[in-house]
């Protein structure tokens, strides 16, 4: 009877919410703020992407990798998605989204936490990116330069209801000739 006493244990199990696989997509309506990241190599020993390879580290599955456990861990936050990296260059290009607005004035320090607190360590470490910087970077246990922009979307209501398109047909006569029209030069007045 004892070795049978837990056979229904299965009807017992809950697992830990953050160890779920969270599957969550992209939804930019969820986030109020936007930016895009350019990261760089701080004190780099690499000239392009594609020289990470004599240090037997795969940059863009390292990247993926590091932005899938962030995006699971912060999901709650901020979502990062790779949007451009290129093997001869040397930066990749992320967009960083925020579920609250930053305050005017804060972006520097709210970016500079992200990149220097959240993700320096599981590149550095996880993804051995440690070998990519020289001594000065090491000393400093600094990995990334990082510039920022943030990306407003525009109205494209307004945008539309801004250009204005002429209806050229009325211009085409029945026969298939096309006549020169001139109209008058508009000029804006102030």
């Amino acid at each position: 009877m004892i070795e049978n006493f837990f056979a229904d244990y299965k009807n017992y199990i809950v697992v830990p919410e953050d160890e779920k696989q969270v599957n969550e997509v992209f939804d930019p309506q969820k986030y109020d703020a936007y930016y895009i990241l350019t990261l760089s190599i701080f004190d780099s020993r690499l000239s392009t992407w594609k020289d990470a390879i004599k240090f037997e580290i795969d940059v863009e599955k390292s990247i993926k990798t590091v932005l899938k456990d962030f995006n699971r861990m912060q999901r709650e936050k901020y979502h990062l998605q790779l949007l451009e990296l290129d093997k001869f260059k040397n930066y990749f290009i992320l967009a960083l989204s925020s579920k609250t607005k930053f305050n005017p004035g804060e972006e520097n320090d709210r970016i500079a936490h992200i990149i220097d607190k959240i993700l320096t360590n599981p590149f550095y470490v996880g993804q051995s990116w440690f070998n990519l910087i020289n001594e000065k970077g090491r000393v400093a246990r600094k990995l990334f330069c990082c510039s920022f922009k943030e990306y407003v979307l525009e109205d494209q209501n307004h945008s539309q209801r801004e250009e204005k398109y002429e209806n050229i047909s009325e211009f085409i006569p029945k026969n298939g000739q096309m006549k020169l029209v001139k109209s008058p030069l508009k000029r804006d007045t102030l």
